[in-house]
């Protein structure tokens, strides 16, 4: 506390967090606690727009005014994420701890470096990550913020060992010498090519692999495509199998595609970003035989685990490949600190302690494994698995009210938490895809409009499907089966218009 007469600084002071946390948190309840599908009364996008769209002030707010604006503009009207209907995308809105732990992460945390508790829990959390995931034991990561650096970084691993194969260092002479390929499903995450563009293979470098009926990559096609290439002088460089596609939650043969990685000296890659804590369901644990063949793996902890966006987890078999792959030049403001065990934890003070920063493509990194420590620490094993389990019959519930309704049709048997179904008309009429795809779509905009449900779409076997996800933990039973009544009662009031229209034209 400043002594009596001393000034007030001009800048914002950091104490005094307990009543803005409280009166944010009151913010963020509200919204949380709304009944499904309601609004507030100031909704309209133009009268939020026109309180936050203002030029630079010369004369600050004031910390009270700024707070106030937080809590009643901009919280109100942020995205519906939390909401028990949200099923649009693989993320979801977070629980309370990983929230408290993020926040505590962002006064005391710092960033993930130096020999503090949150520097330990960043270890400790992968660690207990790669258990919860049935990853082999030998497997060590590093945190990022998403599935798209988290490929990113398996992906240079995975160059660095094929190109050192060869005596060659890609990270520090380029990647001329080889023609590389890396090798993926048509359902893989787009990602992959991404991180093929920027590594130096060239996106045209992913070969995209057909899939099978139920979405999973083909074996035989894999084969033939590698054993072809190879035989055209291409170093394959990785096999990416998925277990949970972004598309369909299909679980790509795992053994199968390992093997065959195996076979021809390729890295293999599993992206379980979004599926991979599906192996915690006893029912489907054995569509993940394989996984131990993995040399690397991703999982994204604020997918399925509910932790807050910008949370993802690569492990590797051997991380000394990652420091290779992604070390930094020296820097003399780093070195006094850096310590001698650069691959082990320290005791002082003074060390860095894990050299995250030479593993990845982040310098400046906030702590997360915090987050991830706090869910796993409040759930335990059973606890994830209870929710894993739980999301995964919401699906099958919904599966059913398709599969029983002649008017909506199942597109394909769920695997994980997505199901892809779409409203297909009364059978005596039956309309042709092309008029299915303009009315799902429009039945897409008056659920998001008219309802508490929120799902995506996306196509399956070339036509347009409904695509809810379930891995909110607000979500309850009951709401799956009025969804699936909205998507029938929406469709047949489309389809009678359809045909009205129809039959004006014709006249």
């Amino acid at each position: 506390m400043a002594a009596p007469g001393t000034p007030t600084p001009p800048w914002p002071r950091t104490d005094g967090l307990a009543p803005a946390l409280a009166r944010l948190g009151e913010a963020l309840d509200s919204v949380l606690d709304r009944p499904p599908g309601t609004r507030d009364a100031v909704d309209a996008r133009e009268v939020w727009t026109a309180a936050l769209t203002r030029p630079l002030p010369e004369t600050g707010a004031g910390a009270e005014t700024t707070l106030e604006e937080l809590a009643t503009v901009v919280v109100p009207h942020g995205t519906r994420l939390a909401d028990p209907g949200f099923w649009g995308w693989i993320t979801s809105g977070p629980t309370t701890l990983p929230v408290a732990a993020a926040t505590a992460a962002g006064v005391v945390g710092g960033q993930r470096y130096t020999i503090t508790a949150f520097n330990l829990l960043e270890e400790q959390s992968l660690a207990w990550l790669r258990d919860l995931c049935g990853l082999p034991s030998d497997m060590r990561g590093v945190w990022s913020s998403g599935g798209s650096v988290a490929n990113l970084v398996a992906l240079g691993a995975a160059r660095q060992h094929a190109y050192e194969r060869h005596g060659m260092d890609p990270a520090a002479d380029g990647t001329s010498g080889l023609r590389p390929a890396v090798y993926a499903s048509s359902e893989v995450h787009h990602t992959v090519q991404r991180a093929a563009g920027v590594l130096g293979l060239g996106r045209r470098a992913v070969r995209v692999v057909p899939v099978d009926g139920r979405g999973r990559m083909d074996v035989d096609a894999l084969r033939e495509r590698i054993t072809a290439d190879v035989g055209d002088g291409v170093t394959p460089i990785a096999v990416v199998g998925t277990a949970g596609t972004t598309n369909t939650g299909a679980l790509d043969p795992l053994r199968a595609v390992g093997e065959v990685a195996r076979q021809f000296g390729a890295w293999f890659h599993v992206d379980g970003a979004y599926g991979l804590p599906g192996i915690l369901d006893e029912r489907i644990a054995d569509r993940y035989d394989g996984l131990e063949l993995a040399d690397s793996a991703i999982v994204d902890p604020h997918k399925w685990l509910n932790a807050p966006v910008g949370v993802a987890a690569t492990f590797v078999r051997d991380r000394s490949l990652l420091v290779r792959a992604f070390t930094q030049e020296p820097a003399a403001y780093l070195e006094s600190i850096a310590g001698e065990d650069h691959l082990e934890v320290g005791h002082s003070l003074e060390a860095m302690g894990v050299p995250y920063q030479d593993m990845a493509v982040e310098l400046s990194a906030p702590p997360r494994g915090v987050v991830v420590w706090s869910i796993l620490r409040e759930l335990g094993r059973d606890g994830v698995r209870a929710r894993v389990r739980a999301d995964n019959d919401l699906a099958t519930r919904l599966a059913g009210r398709a599969l029983a309704d002649e008017r909506l049709e199942l597109l394909m048997e769920p695997e994980l938490s997505i199901v892809v179904l779409r409203y297909a008309g009364d059978p005596a009429r039956r309309l042709d895809d092309d008029a299915l795809d303009v009315i799902n779509l429009a039945v897409l905009r008056r659920l998001r409009r008219e309802t508490p449900w929120l799902p995506s779409d996306t196509r399956v076997r070339g036509v347009v499907a409904l695509r809810p996800c379930f891995i909110n933990a607000r979500t309850q039973p009951e709401m799956v089966d009025a969804f699936a009544a909205e998507v029938r009662r929406l469709g047949d009031e489309l389809a009678d218009a359809t045909a009205a229209d129809l039959v004006a034209t014709r006249r």
